[in-house]
């Protein structure tokens, strides 16, 4: 999705949650993380959000990222910043999982990851176009999310605009 910069993911799905922990992404989402095929890395946000990316694109940015970690640690860089690298690689550790869409674009939530997402079996989600990745929210999550964010929509917009 972001590795090209071509897609532009955007739009709100209300789903349901089945009682297997699954929902279906809705087909105007689905095209770029099936684009690379079936596999997608579901990637834990913010408490109430989980996002989802094709795997390829998810363990580009991961590798870049975590290169550069490593090369600043060979330099010497990260010296007295232990504590950081060590919550950057737990984090890493328990972040993202890999999963495969099943037919129809249906999403079976992992193990660990359904707690973090707060929805049971029966509830609402909503899947979120997020530009570069879809989005899976727990409503009330969201609806604070935005609720806060709102106010400074219109000087993001200009600024990443112009």
């Amino acid at each position: 999705m972001a590795d090209s910069g071509s897609q532009f993911v955007i739009g709100e799905f209300p789903r349901v949650l089945d009682d297997r922990f699954r929902l279906s992404i809705p087909p105007e989402l689905l095209g770029p993380l099936e684009a690379a095929g079936n596999e997608c890395i579901v990637a834990k946000e913010r408490r109430g959000c989980l996002s989802v990316w094709p795997a390829a694109t998810w363990q580009s940015q991961l590798d870049q990222g975590v290169d550069l970690v490593k090369s600043k640690m060979q330099a010497g860089r990260l010296q007295g910043r232990i504590g950081e690298v060590q919550l950057l690689g737990r984090m890493l550790s328990t972040r993202q999982k890999l999963v495969q869409l099943a037919g129809r674009g249906r999403l079976l939530i992992p193990d660990g990851f359904r707690e973090f997402l707060g929805v049971e079996p029966g509830g609402d989600v909503l899947v979120i176009g997020a530009a570069v990745c879809v989005e899976l929210w727990r409503p009330d999550a969201f609806a604070a999310y935005v609720e806060k964010r709102m106010p400074r929509f219109r000087k993001l917009l200009e600024k990443l605009s112009s």
